[in-house]
């Protein structure tokens, strides 16, 4: 029965004068996403509304199911929209759309008129009483409640149309994909970083990846892995270029010139290293990665620390102050939760030392990296070389 969804956003409406952009990118993902699915629609901006209209016939799960992974949208209102043919006409539509909708309902309600159109016969007020009344006469099982109705029939009078709605999907919120820029991410395996990506992307960020393959150490099921966890974040981020980077004889240099227990710090400063060459060739404008305070031995501040001092670029952390089972609880709601436990290792838990330092000294650790430099130039410049570029969408 439903023809149309008003779209509902809600940071982008303190936007200012600069609003408009932020309504044409979200107005540009809706339509990236509609591609996906059967039935062909229009979009159309008014006067603070986003209103998408079906000119074919549409499956209304799928539809939805895409909706809300747009970020930027703050609610999807499933709407019956119908021309003006009085007043008369609209009540019997309202009448008939609650029967549809709320078969034998005996729930209290409200009407909540919206009169754009200012040469309507009636005002916002006028609707609200009348419409009221005419549905308590159909239905007078129903009792009104204007503090906390638990049906809000909407009604909103514009130019084109008349649109009715009484219910909210909850959308994911945030901001358009591509109004904050160009970040690169650091893509593991496993839980964090495709939570940290998602988390980013809801800011509106756009999102490269790399990921640090180590074979023969990690297997061609550990790359998949991390193929098909980029590809369930690209449901809310749009196609993610992905660049791998083979990583095996840095780490096995790393491991044969440095103190063991400094193998994770090591590797980790140079794989941020490497990161950042790629992101400023790629015009992001920082780095991130799943780091959580205290999770693991190479993420205590002093190590963060430690490994922050490489980069020129800023990095982003969005996950440093959760705790692990709240990272687990939005990694099951974005789906990515499942493949992230698959049991193929990647290359930062092969090397992982048995007694890694937790409070690593900055000096110490330059000093220790000096051990590299006979080859570690080279084989940096190598691995960029080997940089495979693989482009994930849905």
């Amino acid at each position: 029965m439903f023809t149309a969804f008003l779209i509902k956003y809600a940071e982008i409406g303190i936007k200012g004068k600069n609003r408009y952009l932020f309504e044409d990118a979200l107005v540009q993902q809706m339509k990236y996403a509609l591609k996906k699915c059967e039935g062909e629609f229009s979009i159309h901006k008014t006067q603070g509304r986003i209103f998408i209209e079906a000119q074919t016939e549409f499956d209304f799960d799928e539809v939805v199911g895409k909706l809300k992974t747009v970020f930027g949208i703050a609610g999807i209102c499933p709407v019956i929209a119908v021309e003006d043919e009085g007043f008369d006409k609209l009540k019997e539509t309202v009448v008939q759309y609650i029967a549809d909708v709320y078969p034998g309902c005996t729930k209290t309600f409200k009407v909540h008129a919206r009169r754009t159109r200012k040469n309507y016969p009636k005002d916002s007020m006028t609707i609200n009483m009348e419409m009221g009344d005419a549905i308590l006469k159909a239905y007078p099982e129903m009792k009104v409640d204007v503090h906390e109705p638990q049906i809000m029939f909407n009604i909103e009078v514009r130019e084109r149309k008349i649109y009715i709605y009484s219910e909210i999907i909850p959308g994911p919120g945030g901001m358009p994909v591509g109004t904050g820029g160009k970040a690169m991410l650091l893509l593991s395996g496993g839980i964090d970083s495709p939570v940290a990506g998602y988390m980013i992307a809801k800011r509106g960020v756009k999102i490269d990846a790399v990921y640090f393959h180590a074979p023969p150490y990690t297997s061609e099921r550990a790359k998949q892995k991390v193929v098909d966890l980029a590809r369930l974040v690209s449901r809310y981020t749009g196609p993610i270029y992905l660049h791998v980077i083979n990583f095996t004889d840095i780490q096995m240099y790393i491991y044969e010139k440095c103190p063991h227990e400094e193998l994770t710090i090591i590797m980790r400063r140079y794989m941020m290293r490497i990161a950042e060459h790629i992101a400023k060739e790629n015009e992001c404008l920082g780095l991130i990665t799943g780091e959580s305070i205290g999770q693991v031995a190479s993420q205590t501040m002093n190590s963060l620390i430690a490994t922050n001092e490489v980069c020129e670029l800023p990095v982003y952390r969005p996950l440093i102050g959760f705790d692990k089972q709240e990272i687990v609880e939005v990694s099951e709601k974005i789906g990515t939760y499942e493949t992230s436990i698959l049991p193929y290792e990647d290359c930062c838990t092969i090397f992982v030392a048995k007694h890694p330092v937790t409070k690593p000294n900055v000096n110490v650790i330059r000093r220790h990296e000096e051990n590299l430099a006979e080859k570690i130039d080279e084989l940096v410049e190598t691995a960029l070389k080997t940089d495979e570029l693989i482009i994930v969408s849905e």
